[in-house]
């Protein structure tokens, strides 16, 4: 009994011992700074420094200004269509991932890492050569007696600069689901007579619905507050609110609104971590029925 005392002790110790860095780390420098602007949403600004919180809810008020609610659904639209067609182009790949030889899988995942080994600064510049009236896009239709057609600062520009960095966030973490999918169910679909189209679309997806959630989550989320990449290839009508609340930040120097717009951001963001997590509930109490 004393052993049993001692080793679980000296567990506990341990785990403390290895949780204590990372807890300060978090405290630190995610949840005090974050405290410290959640805060700031309720106050006002004080000639150009200071900020007073007061408890006023008149920045949230704000929000809902129409400007700023058609700029959070343009944002929405913008993040939505991202995510779909990074899906679109995700999946497939993921899934030839998935059943490629080792030394074709290795190639493909390198393809797809490649991006995360450039600074995204770098990415988007490279995409403004690609996509300007004198670039290689119109370069190539112009051989062919088309264009030039104006593409850069376009809301075109934005979505396929944001498909572009955040592909990868959908083919990872599908291909992480979809290579631990049980093969035998596929087979047994194959050896039952339905094509292939029918396999993926009754079997596989059903499957790996939750880790296609996760993967939409992982690609939502980043994309709907992304600055740079609509910053530098859209134009005055492309805008999303993450530029917004960069303005409110060092431009406008109106910390409490800009603060305010920002939580408002992270409250979309886990209305979407809640409607992965109900839909996945959902799923389980199927399943079980």
């Amino acid at each position: 009994m004393t052993t049993a005392r001692g080793i679980s002790g000296g567990s506990r110790a341990a785990f403390w011992t290895v949780f204590a860095i990372p807890a300060v780390w978090m405290l630190a420098f995610f949840v005090v700074p974050l405290s410290i602007i959640w805060a700031y949403s309720f106050g006002r600004t004080l000639g150009l420094t200071e900020v007073v919180v007061t408890g006023t809810p008149d920045n949230y008020a704000r929000v809902f200004d129409p400007v700023y609610l058609y700029i959070f659904a343009k944002s929405l639209v913008f993040a939505g269509a991202t995510t779909a067609i990074c899906l679109i182009i995700g999946f497939p790949y993921a899934l030839v991932m998935t059943f490629a030889s080792t030394r074709a899988k290795i190639l493909l995942l390198l393809a797809i890492m490649l991006p995360f080994w450039t600074n995204l600064l770098v990415r988007t510049y490279a995409l403004m050569a690609v996509m300007r009236t004198e670039g290689w896009v119109n370069e190539a239709f112009g051989v062919i007696g088309l264009g030039p057609f104006e593409m850069l600062h376009t809301n075109f520009a934005v979505v396929t600069g944001l498909v572009y960095v955040h592909l990868p966030f959908i083919v990872l973490p599908l291909f992480s689901t979809l290579d631990r999918l049980d093969r035998s169910l596929i087979e047994a679909s194959l050896d039952l007579g339905a094509g292939h189209l029918r396999t993926i679309f009754q079997v596989v997806i059903p499957v790996v619905w939750p880790g296609i959630l996760s993967a939409v989550l992982l690609c939502f989320i980043p994309a709907l507050g992304s600055y740079l990449t609509p910053d530098l290839l859209g134009g005055p009508d492309s805008q999303m609110i993450a530029s917004v609340i960069e303005r409110q930040f060092k431009r406008a120097n109106d910390w409490p609104f800009g603060a305010a717009l920002s939580f408002m951001l992270m409250y979309l963001t886990l209305a979407a971590m809640a409607w992965r997590a109900l839909a996945e509930r959902r799923a389980a109490v199927r399943d079980l029925r």
